[in-house]
């Protein structure tokens, strides 16, 4: 089959690897039908090469059709239509019981002190083959899969509950604002348009921040105040709520915001030592840019709550707990448990007014050959690129 492949820092190619095969009889096969690049691809791309081996097949958002099942596999049955959860669970040990399916203790990657085990993402969470490929293996398939209506309706309706928009809605539940209150979301990318589109259907204000002028544009289509980044944006932000701040942020930027030069060259260096030495240098320093987080901090009210749903991988970062504790600041964050939230997303992914613009987040629909220029693209954010979903049916432009 054709697979998208990791082959060095900023270099992916599209390779002919073998077809997946049933392995366990709760694995199941999967022809893929869309398959996103997240912005957490843009971590391996550039950061964590580290932990990847030359020729690892990438991808963690992924949809398609059931090809065969697994002996043990009752739940799924050859043609049915699933989307894939990026984590790999089992639905039945301690921690999935607990509607903490991100950090299933069948799966945990304990060589690496890691959690849950993901789709096409490095060493740290088990190197288990992606999606952006024409085929996949899902293994505990009996628990996994979401079985979607084959109704000819486009995958993108349900193709990020796979990752984004699950990570989006945990974002904002684990933001705690309260009942018609304010929330700022930092960064407008595909899990930040979740975000902030998911507070203002709860009812809360929504104030969201952006540098770029297209993705503001397509989050002020839903009501959304948007607002561009500037020296005094803390102080412009606390003038509209009271002069307190809003009641909760959700930082959709993670360790690859812009602004930090420091951090930035850290990151370009730990990405050009030998595999052990640059391991070694992302595990025990702080090599993200966190200017993302801190205005978070320092734009909740006192009380408030600080959501992280952008990914940080720095193991000594430096942060501001002088300001945590004074302002009594509770901060939550994790892997998103996809499973723990399909049943409150589901109506409003099935609901054909597609109250969450499910339908109008892809920017750009291509084939899987062209995932390396695309790559490129979406690090970027040329073209007005907003998310990239590739088709492994689709021809090559």
């Amino acid at each position: 089959m054709r697979a998208l492949t990791w082959q060095g820092t900023e270099k992916v190619s599209v390779e002919t690897v073998p077809d997946p095969t049933i392995q366990e009889p709760t694995d199941a096969i999967v022809r893929i039908t869309s398959t996103a690049i997240c912005g957490s691809d843009l971590h391996l791309y550039r950061v964590l090469g580290p932990y990847i081996d030359k020729g690892d097949v990438l991808g963690h958002e992924p949809m398609g059709i059931v090809e065969e099942v697994g002996s043990a596999v009752t739940n799924l049955k050859v043609g049915d239509r699933v989307v894939v959860p990026f984590n790999i669970s089992c639905g039945h040990c301690y921690m999935c019981k607990r509607g903490l399916q991100s950090q299933c203790e069948t799966t945990q990657v304990t060589e690496y002190g890691s959690g849950a085990a993901l789709f096409g993402y490095t060493k740290m969470y088990g190197q288990v083959p992606g999606g952006q490929a024409e085929y996949l293996r899902v293994p505990h398939a009996d628990y996994g899969p979401i079985v979607i209506p084959d109704d000819g309706t486009p995958d993108d309706r349900w193709l990020f509950m796979s990752d984004i928009l699950p990570t989006a809605w945990q974002a904002v539940q684990y933001a705690d604002v309260p009942e018609g209150g304010t929330l700022a979301v930092l960064g407008l990318g595909p899990v930040g348009q979740f975000a902030a589109r998911i507070g203002k259907h709860l009812g809360y204000r929504v104030l969201a921040v952006e540098p770029e002028q297209v993705r503001r544009d397509l989050a002020a289509k839903y009501g959304i105040e948007t607002f561009d980044m500037s020296k005094d944006l803390v102080s412009e932000l606390v003038d509209l709520t009271e002069g307190r701040g809003p009641d909760a942020v959700v930082d959709g930027v993670g360790m690859e915001a812009h602004g930090n030069p420091v951090a930035g060259f850290a990151q370009r260096a730990a990405g050009l030592l030998p595999d052990k030495l640059a391991q070694k240098a992302i595990e025990t320093a702080g090599v993200d840019r966190l200017d993302a987080v801190h205005t978070a901090i320092d734009l909740v009210r006192r009380g408030g709550t600080v959501s992280l749903s952008g990914v940080y991988g720095g193991m000594a970062d430096p942060m501001p707990m002088m300001t945590l504790f004074d302002k009594q600041i509770t901060i939550r964050e994790g892997q998103c448990n996809v499973k723990r939230w399909i049943d409150d997303i589901m109506p409003l992914v099935s609901d054909p007014s597609d109250p969450l613009g499910t339908l109008d987040l892809t920017s750009h629909r291509v084939s899987l050959e062209d995932a390396p220029h695309m790559y490129e693209v979406f690090q970027k954010k040329q073209d007005n690129c907003v998310k990239v979903v590739l088709d492994p049916a689709m021809a090559a432009a």
